[in-house]
């Protein structure tokens, strides 16, 4: 923005020949109508406020407002043509409303963006925006009123869908040192280079070369996060390229098929010799759809920047949809949603979900002043430390180094291998379900989150301990035999319950099967078998006696996110379960990008817990020796291990519950979804509620984690036609969904 606003509405009064100011802006429509009346383009507008074609064709579209001494000029050119251009008049003396030209406003779109129909008045009035602004800018990178940067040159409030409150943290969340968002959208259009940031504010980008963009992010954008923990870090601005960006700074728009099974460019490319130069460097995973470019750190003064590129996969379909394909402004919305609520993107939402974990526990913190007043990095109570830890021989995977010495391709039984993986169960039907019309399927929300909640998991290494007293609270991992626990003898509070045994998958094994002997087990899964009123005497153990509840605050981050996004989305709590399962339905229409966002957010969930025991991944690796990710402090397999066994768990004591209180039992079960024969398509049909309260302890319909949704239903004659074809073990909890069953599918 200028700083001579005297020549600036010099400029402005010698197209208008003087006006007076006023109070709020026209309508979007009418702000074409006006200038379309004076028989104005938008570049005479542009150049008359110093800004871009672009940007007066955000305002005109109602997708963003102009900030400061440009509003002020703005509005003196629209009220001084409202003088010499009123709105036409009515027969009856109304004046009638405008009547925009919908190919003016689509005309000239701004760069990146898709040609929209036109804005309803009342939802681009500037007066109507702080209650219509859409959820997926509500996170602003500063809080209201406060003044835009210099080097802003447009502010963008994009058009509403549905009303949205503001958090009331929002503002309490402002740092000027990041006033322009976490991340950047840099697109290229007409020669001009424009960062597009969250809240629709539009940069304007000197740089002609990736060195000098990382300079200038780091120097000019105000771009970044504040850090999420006391003794954490702040998050790296994060430079999202378009193809045209890619083209524009010399990049491949895709990698080609060596590079991309290298994950990076070759260490000869322009670019990256354009980076050594500057004297800026890559990290180990070099230049690659997610690239980290940094100088050593001055003090405590970072600098680094993270670049994002769509074109190379960096937004995985399968957890990003279609987010890689949309304009710019779009794209930086709902990055910056999700940045909001979890964290800037680190990377894939697996290793955002890790890095979470990281951010909110950080390993070390500054230490009390010394007798000389300096301060010393020590280690952070509640963390993992900064220092890797070797796994207990049990927890670890095949290949690992601790099992160098074991003969090659022999497979590890239950008593060598702790083998805690989710459910994948299912069973033939009974005469009786096969009279059933329906099979319904409903799923737990954020299972694995629900499971990491109020789990007590090892901070440390493990200690081997020789015939244990098994310890509820101490988290390991125990080798005890379960094959007496009786599934049809289980204890209900202080009374014991007869259970049909082989309607029911087994608590203590993936495939639930009964365990046949000694096994290694999470303490979750142990604690349950004591629940179910049986004893237990383990023989051996590794245990960690530094522990604690790790991942809370990771579950509670994500937990709000996920709400907060299943609200925005119309599935709110306290839904009458009819209710619920009507906007649960709809939801994925109400706003398709905010739905993206919930993806990513689930995916962040699972993606991170299945960090914490990553296997090797490219060539050159060979059983024995270690990989990187052993070298992390979050390369914690018992630590997924207890989450899956809490989650494994939680599942198959809702199904003993609604088993005890209705007779009925699930025919599959798959990870964190049950599948149950009912008299007709809803899980209504099923699930027990009395005066509209659900079953105590059993599968209660709703939006919080630990609740369930409807999955999908298909009919009993669908499920004999596909186990009739695909085999009598096919899990039917898989197909539920949609019913589509294929021979990949089935390894055929």
């Amino acid at each position: 923005m200028t700083d001579q606003p005297d020549e600036l509405f010099a400029a402005v009064d010698s197209l208008l020949a003087a006006v007076d100011g006023g109070t709020v802006l026209p309508a979007a429509a009418e702000r074409v109508r006006l200038r379309e009346a004076a028989g104005l383009t938008q570049a005479a507008f542009a150049q008359a406020l110093g800004v871009r074609v672009a940007s007066i064709t955000a305002w005109e579209a109602g997708w963003a407002a102009p900030k400061g001494e440009r509003l002020e000029a703005y509005r003196r050119l629209l009220e001084g043509l409202a003088h010499r251009y009123p709105a036409p008049v009515t027969s009856c003396g109304n004046e009638q409303g405008p009547v925009p030209n919908p190919s003016s406003a689509q005309q000239d779109p701004g760069p990146g963006q898709e040609s929209e129909p036109s804005v309803p008045a009342a939802a681009a009035s500037p007066a109507a925006e702080p209650e219509q602004t859409s959820a997926l800018a509500e996170a602003p990178s500063r809080p209201p009123g406060a003044g835009s940067s210099a080097r802003t040159s447009s502010s963008r409030r994009p058009a509403a869908k549905r009303a949205t409150a503001k958090p009331a943290s929002a503002a309490a969340a402002f740092d000027p040192r990041f006033e322009n968002g976490p991340l950047a959208v840099v697109d290229v259009c007409d020669g001009q280079v424009s960062a597009y940031c969250v809240g629709g504010l539009i940069l304007d980008v000197p740089a002609k070369s990736i060195a000098s963009l990382v300079d200038w992010t780091l120097s000019q954008a105000r771009l970044g996060q504040a850090k999420l923990s006391g003794p954490g870090k702040d998050a790296d601005p994060l430079i999202v390229l378009t193809k045209a960006a890619c083209e524009r700074y010399g990049l491949p728009l895709h990698l080609s098929e060596e590079e991309r099974l290298s994950g990076r460019l070759p260490e000869g490319h322009k670019v990256i010799r354009q980076l050594a130069r500057a004297e800026w460097q890559l990290t180990k995973r070099g230049f690659g759809p997610w690239a980290r470019i940094y100088r050593p750190a001055r003090g405590s003064e970072r600098l680094c920047v993270q670049l994002c590129i769509p074109s190379w996969g960096a937004l995985d379909t399968r957890h990003w949809g279609a987010a890689g394909q949309l304009p710019p402004a779009e794209l930086a919305r709902l990055l910056g949603t999700y940045a909001s609520r979890v964290m800037t993107p680190r990377g894939s939402t697996a290793v955002t979900g890790l890095e979470l974990m990281t951010a909110l526990h950080p390993p070390t913190r500054a230490s009390e002043p010394d007798e000389y007043g300096v301060r010393h990095s020590e280690h952070n109570p509640g963390s993992l430390g900064k220092d890797p830890v070797d796994c207990a021989p049990c927890e670890a995977p095949d290949g690992h180094p601790l099992l160098k010495d074991l003969p090659r391709f022999r497979p590890r039984g239950p008593a060598e291998v702790l083998m805690e993986e989710a459910y994948d169960w299912a069973r033939p039907l009974t005469d009786a379900e096969c009279l059933r019309r329906n099979l319904v399927g409903i799923d737990v929300n954020m299972a694995f989150a629900a499971g990491a909640n109020g789990t007590i998991v090892g901070l440390g290494a493990p200690t081997y301990v020789k015939n244990p007293v098994f310890d509820p609270k101490l988290p390991g991992s125990w080798l005890v035999d379960l094959s007496h626990v009786d599934l049809s003898r289980v204890l209900a509070g202080k009374e014991w319950q007869q259970l049909e045994d082989d309607l029911l998958p087994s608590p203590f094994t993936p495939k639930g099967e009964r365990p046949t002997g000694p096994a290694w087990y999470a303490t979750p899964t142990v604690a349950y078998a004591v629940e179910l009123g049986y004893t237990v005497a383990p023989t051996e153990a590794y245990v960690r006696y530094t522990n604690g509840r790790y991942l809370d605050g990771w579950y509670n981050r994500l937990r709000d996110a996920y709400v907060a996004t299943m609200a925005d989305l119309g599935v709110t709590a306290g839904l009458a379960p009819e209710d619920f399962l009507r906007a649960m339905a709809e939801h994925k229409q109400v706003d398709p990008q905010l739905a993206i966002v919930l993806a990513a957010i689930k995916a962040t969930v699972k993606g991170g817990i299945g960090k914490l025991r990553e296997r090797p991944r490219g060539g050159g690796w060979r059983p024995g020796e270690p990989w990187p990710a052993l070298s992390r402090p979050t390369w914690r397999p018992d630590i997924r291990a207890a989450v899956i066994s809490r989650t494994r768990v939680n599942m198959h004591r809702k199904m003993l519950k609604h088993a005890a209180a209705t007779g009925q039992y699930p025919v599959a079960v798959l990870s964190d979804c049950a599948v149950y024969a009912a008299g007709g398509p809803s899980p209504l049909d099923f699930l027990p509620y009395t005066d509209g309260k659900p079953l105590p302890g059993g599968f209660r319909l709703g939006v919080s984690p630990g609740m369930v949704k409807h999955e999908g239903t298909q009919t009993t004659l669908w499920a004999e036609g596909v186990r009739e074809e695909y085999g009598p073990a096919l899990n039917l909890a898989r197909y539920i969904k949609d019913g589509n069953v294929t021979h990949a599918d089935t390894g055929e």
